[in-house]
């Protein structure tokens, strides 16, 4: 599928370019902000070729979409105005709270910078390596010129984050930029490098050292973003245009360096000097933690509210003790990932899992859980494993970074600080816990895709020897797999009376509903808890999802057919979450009825105890049959 194609197909099942508030891109995903998260059509998203998974974490509705994002995203920027700043908006939404919200606007923030910032480090990297082996002398202008390179974004990170902190809070970014740069303004450095007594207008100034800090310039971009939008209201049209930038520079500047500049510097360092504190009280056992928790966190979100302490540390000391233990947790999954590679005989899961693998080495990890250890549940705890032991001896080790970037082969040099001091135990860190994963994953197996085929091959074969064995009956296969129940014994007079018709009842174990023979859907009701088809024989079968349920308005259903549809035996019809269901109060028992009973001399039960979804279920004889008998 092209790009522009895929593009397009992601902006209508978001629900439409109206319905998008923001969007912004990470290594892997689109990261979209929804005015209605309801009107997005996720089962149909996670069933679009090109896409790897579909999440909602932090307030954000997420499409993963693997290496290929940067280009998707421009697609969309392309067809839309989604990414258009002076486009028009509708009312956004309200914006999440806690927890969720907090996450939203770190991820919205850092984002768009993942990418430069990664290949930053990777350059910053190699300069330290090539200094401490003796390839290039600092001294040499080669040096100077490629370590501007790498570090100007990380000296001027105030300015790229007042951008995107502009962009999130809708606020003038090149305000933004002009207070950020009056933090690192060489004026107010010269002040601070020479200790001068510094006051405004009699109040003392606490000077910092601002360059590539991270909380100082937020916190004054979200102020900044706020007397904005009153300035704007407040003031004439006439001249809110240069009035409302002079009161923001006039206010702001002195604010952020009386308040916002020293309080963000000592929060961040407090927060980084305890995560320090945690690695020095016991290393082994922060690094196993680190190790194993990683992937969970970046999975619901929440690493990126350490991001900014990595950063943070960077920027403060130097150097950062934390992140290097995360490094495990990629390779762990990669090694995971690998391991089913090895082990399933599934020609497209071992596809899958290969260019995985290939793909998570290098940092980029969700292909690899999302489409492999995840889903097979055994190998992402194998991961998990993985990363601790690794993590363990990566913080015993006391490997540091002296650069930002994502973890991965690439990245490895940000590890290589002077005398390559802990850069061995990082090496023995991320192969053991590689391999660890890799043979747990293949000791501790996974249900092999290639098992389901095999069945349901077998199970097609059952299904065509019954029909040939039965050609004068109708056969109807189960759409649900559970336990049989006495169609007597469903708890509504309706269907237990028999007034709707012969048939059973089965409680699902599984929220699934599969076309029970070859035919067409006659009915699909819109709340979604019952449909009928009709085989191409002339039988009409009506499936009801528990009992009363088309209360729930729809609520817990997915439908994936209309009326009118043609099937075959085993499609996907319907999905339903049980336990939904049933924490609404609602049970969950369904009716099979056979709705033209009256055709049929007999309704003939074929199961007992426990069903699955495609085996026989009932026959139905007709009275001609009979007489033939």
């Amino acid at each position: 599928m092209s790009q522009e194609k895929l593009a397009k197909e992601i902006v209508e099942l978001v629900g439409g370019e109206k319905n998008v508030e923001s969007l912004v891109h990470c290594a892997t995903r689109l990261r979209f902000v929804l005015k209605d998260d309801a009107k997005a059509d996720k089962a149909k998203l996670e069933k679009t070729e090109g896409i790897i998974a579909v999440k909602e974490n932090g307030g954000q509705f997420q499409v993963v979409v693997g290496n290929k994002v940067p280009e998707v995203y421009s697609a969309i920027g392309q067809i839309s105005n989604i990414l258009d700043d002076s486009s028009d908006k509708e009312k956004p939404r309200k914006a999440a709270k806690g927890l969720g919200g907090i996450i939203d606007i770190i991820s919205s923030i850092f984002a768009p910078l993942l990418g430069v910032m990664a290949g930053a480090g990777i350059l910053k990297g190699l300069l330290l390596i090539a200094s401490n082996i003796g390839w290039l002398e600092t001294t040499e202008t080669t040096y100077t010129i490629l370590y501007a390179a790498a570090d100007s974004l990380f000296y001027f990170l105030p300015l790229l984050l007042a951008v995107t902190t502009a962009r999130k809070f809708q606020g003038n970014m090149f305000v933004a930029m002009t207070i950020a740069g009056a933090l690192i303004y060489p004026s107010i450095v010269t002040l601070k490098s020479e200790g001068t007594p510094t006051d405004f207008f009699g109040i003392p100034v606490i000077l910092m050292n601002y360059s590539s800090t991270v909380i100082p310039i937020i916190l004054a971009v979200i102020v900044m973003s706020k007397l904005e939008k009153f300035f704007n209201k407040t003031l004439h049209d006439s001249v809110k245009n240069f009035v409302t930038p002079l009161f923001l520079l006039v206010i702001m500047v002195p604010l952020t360096l009386l308040v916002f500049g020293p309080f963000g510097v000592y929060v961040g360092n407090a927060i980084a000097a305890g995560l320090v504190a945690a690695f020095g009280f016991s290393p082994l056992l922060a690094g196993a933690v680190m190790g194993a928790s990683w992937q969970l966190l970046v999975i619901f979100g929440i690493h990126w509210g350490l991001i900014p302490v990595f950063i943070n540390n960077v920027a403060v000391y130097g150097q950062d003790g934390v992140k290097p233990a995360a490094t495990a947790s990629i390779f762990a999954q990669t090694g995971a990932a690998f391991g089913v590679m090895l082990k399933t005989k599934n020609k497209k899961l071992k596809t899958l899992a290969g260019s995985s693998t290939l793909t998570a080495l290098f940092g980029i990890t969700e292909p690899a859980i999302y489409g492999v250890t995840l889903p097979l549940k055994r190998p992402f705890i194998a991961g998990v494993i993985g990363g601790a032991v690794g993590g363990a001896i990566i913080g015993q080790a006391g490997t540091l970074a002296f650069a930002s970037g994502a973890p991965g082969l690439l990245t490895l040099p940000i590890f290589y600080g002077p005398g390559g001091q802990g850069f061995p135990g990082l090496i023995l860190g991320i192969v053991v816990s590689f391999v660890v994963s890799a043979v747990l994953t293949y000791i501790m197996g996974f249900k092999d895709p290639v098992e389901e085929e095999t069945k349901t091959e077998s199970t097609t074969s059952a299904q065509q020897s019954v029909r040939a064995a039965n050609a004068s009956d109708e056969i109807v296969f189960s759409p649900i797999e559970g336990t049989i129940v006495e169609l007597s014994e469903v708890p509504d007079p309706a269907f237990a009376s028999g007034a709707m018709g012969k048939g059973i009842a089965i409680e699902p174990t599984v929220g699934r509903v599969v076309a029970p023979f070859d035919g067409t859907v006659t009915v699909a009701f819109k709340k979604k808890h019952a449909l009928a088809v009709v085989s191409d024989t002339g039988a009409e079968i009506l499936v009801h999802v528990g009992v009363d349920t088309v209360k729930l308005d729809g609520q817990h259903f997915v439908s994936h057919i209309k009326e009118g549809d043609r099937v075959q035996a085993g499609d996907l019809l319907l999905e339903f979450d049980i336990a939904q269901i049933k924490a609404a109060g609602y049970h969950t028992v369904t009716p099979i009825i056979v709705t033209n009973s009256a055709n049929y001399e007999e309704v003939i039960p074929q199961a007992t105890g426990q069903v699955h979804s495609q085996e026989l279920l009932l026959k139905l004889t007709s009275g001609s049959d009979q007489e033939q008998k």
